[in-house]
C-alpha cells in the first residue's frame, strides 16, 4: 500500500481509487507516512481530509459485523474449554488465557492489512509453535520457571500482533508508534465497554431477583465469560472503525495523569524511608516496586506515542521529562535491590528475569529521556522521541522469548 501511495501521490484520480478499493489500510498507511509527506499539497488534503471526524458513528457493514460476532463467539468458547473438555483450569488457564484473543486479533489485522500468504503462514506457524509448547512444559505449578514463561508468554503473543497490525512495513517506526496509540485506544474503549458490562449484569441480576429467580451463576458462568472474552475484539473493531470515539480521550487522560502521576511518584520516594518498608529485603515490596514501574513507562511511552504526531508542547515535554527522570530513579532503585538480593541468596530463575527486565527498562529510559532532553533543547523535535520508542520495542519481544524458551532448559524446569 505503502508503494502505490507514493505511485499516485501526483495523481488524485489514482489515490481516489486506491482510497475506494482500500479504505482502511489506506487510512492507516497515510497517516504513517504522512509526517514524512507534510508540505505536498495533495498530501495535505488527504490529511485533512482523513482526520475530518464526522459524528456519526460507523458500524461496517454487515459481514464485518458477523466477522465481529463469530470471533467473538470462538474466543467466548475458548475460553471455556474446561467446561466442555476435560481440563483442569489450573492447568488451562494459566498457560492458554493469552490464546482466548490475541490469535484472534493476529488474523484480523493480517486480514485488513493483506499480509502475503508467506508472513501470514510465518505468523500463523509462530502462534501454533507457542501454543504447543506451553501446553507441553510440565505440569509442575510450583515451578518457578514454568509461572515465568506464561507470564512472558502473553507479550510474545502482544509483540507478534503488533507485527500483523504494522503489516508490510513492520521497520516503519511511524507503524510501531502507531501500535502503542491503538493500545492506549484499546485500553480506554475496553474499560468502557467493561463498565457498561458491569452497570448491565447488575440491572439484569437485579431484575431476575426481583422476581425470585437467581441467575448469578448462570450468568456468571456463560454470559460474563463470553462477555469479557469478547470485549477486546469489539473493542479494536470499535477503535478501527471509529478512530474518532477515543483518540482524543486517550491523550487528554495522558495529559491529565502524567504531572499527578510525577507529583504521586515523588511523594512516594521521599515517603519510603519513613515506611520501614524497602525492596531490598521485601520481596513482595520489591515486585509491587517493579509493577509500579512498569505501569509509569507505559503511561510515558503512550503519552510519546501521541505527542511525536502532533505539535510541540514544552509544557507538557517538561513533564514527560521529569516524569521519566523519576522512573529512572525508581528503576535504579529496583535495580540495585535486585543486585542485592542475587549477591546475598544467589541466582534464581525469578531474580534474573526480573534483573534482566530492570536492565532493559533502564536503558530504554535513558535513551529516551536524553531524547526528551534534546527536544527540549531543540536538537531534536518530538519525531526522534518516538523514534527511540518504536526501536527499542523489538528488544523486549526477544528477552520475553528467551524467557519462554531459554529459562525452563538453563534451569531445568525448576
Amino acid at each position: 500500500m505503502k508503494d502505490e501511495i507514493l505511485t499516485h501521490l501526483h495523481d488524485p484520480g489514482g489515490l481516489e481509487k486506491l482510497y475506494r478499493n482500500n479504505k482502511a489500510p489506506f487510512a492507516q498507511e497515510f497517516r504513517a507516512m504522512y509526517p514524512e509527506l507534510r508540505g505536498n499539497l495533495l498530501a495535505d488534503f488527504w490529511n485533512e481530509r482523513l482526520s475530518y471526524e464526522s459524528d456519526v458513528i460507523s458500524w461496517g457493514s454487515a459481514r464485518d459485523i458477523l466477522l465481529v460476532v463469530m470471533a467473538s463467539l470462538v474466543a467466548g468458547i475458548l475460553a471455556k474449554i474446561p467446561a466442555f473438555l476435560p481440563v483442569d483450569e489450573a492447568f488451562f488457564y494459566p498457560r492458554n488465557i493469552g490464546f482466548i484473543v490475541f490469535p484472534l486479533l493476529t488474523a484480523y489485522f493480517a486480514w485488513r492489512n493483506k499480509l502475503p500468504a508467506g508472513k501470514g503462514a510465518i505468523l500463523g506457524g509462530a502462534i501454533l509453535l507457542l501454543l504447543v509448547y506451553i501446553n507441553l512444559l510440565p505440569d509442575a505449578p510450583t515451578s518457578d520457571t514454568l509461572i515465568l514463561a506464561c507470564l512472558h508468554l502473553p507479550l510474545v503473543l502482544w509483540a507478534l500482533l503488533g507485527i500483523a497490525f504494522a503489516g508490510n512495513d513492520f521497520h516503519n517506526y511511524n507503524r510501531r508508534l502507531g501500535y502503542l496509540r491503538f493500545n492506549g485506544d484499546l485500553l480506554v474503549m475496553a474499560a468502557l465497554l467493561v463498565i457498561a458490562g458491569v452497570l448491565m449484569t447488575g440491572i439484569t441480576i437485579g431484575l431476575f431477583a426481583i422476581i425470585g429467580i437467581q441467575i448469578e451463576e448462570f450468568y456468571a458462568a456463560y454470559i460474563g465469560v463470553f462477555g469479557l472474552a469478547a470485549i477486546p475484539i469489539v473493542a479494536t473493531y470499535l477503535t478501527q472503525t471509529n478512530p474518532q470515539l477515543v483518540n482524543k480521550v486517550s491523550p487528554v487522560i495522558a495529559k491529565i495523569f502524567s504531572p499527578l502521576v510525577l507529583l504521586m511518584l515523588t511523594i512516594y520516594l521521599i515517603a519510603i524511608p519513613f515506611s520501614g518498608k524497602d525492596p531490598y529485603t521485601d520481596r513482595d515490596f520489591l515486585i509491587l516496586f517493579n509493577v509500579l514501574l512498569i505501569g509509569v513507562m507505559a503511561l510515558i511511552f503512550f503519552s510519546i506515542a501521541d505527542k511525536s504526531r502532533s505539535e510541540q508542547d514544552t509544557a507538557g515535554t517538561w513533564v514527560l521529562l521529569l516524569l521519566a527522570i523519576v522512573t529512572v530513579i525508581v528503576n535504579s532503585i529496583a535495580l540495585s535491590a535486585i543486585l542485592f538480593r542475587i549477591a546475598e541468596w544467589g541466582i534464581t530463575p525469578n531474580r534474573l528475569a526480573v534483573l534482566g527486565s530492570n536492565i532493559l527498562m533502564l536503558v530504554h529510559l535513558l535513551l529516551v529521556t536524553r531524547t526528551l532532553l534534546r527536544s527540549l533543547t531543540k536538537k531534536e523535535d518530538m519525531g526522534a522521541v518516538g523514534r527511540t520508542i518504536a526501536f527499542y520495542l523489538p528488544v523486549y519481544f526477544v528477552w520475553a522469548a528467551v524467557v519462554v524458551f531459554l529459562f525452563p532448559v538453563i534451569f531445568g524446569f525448576r
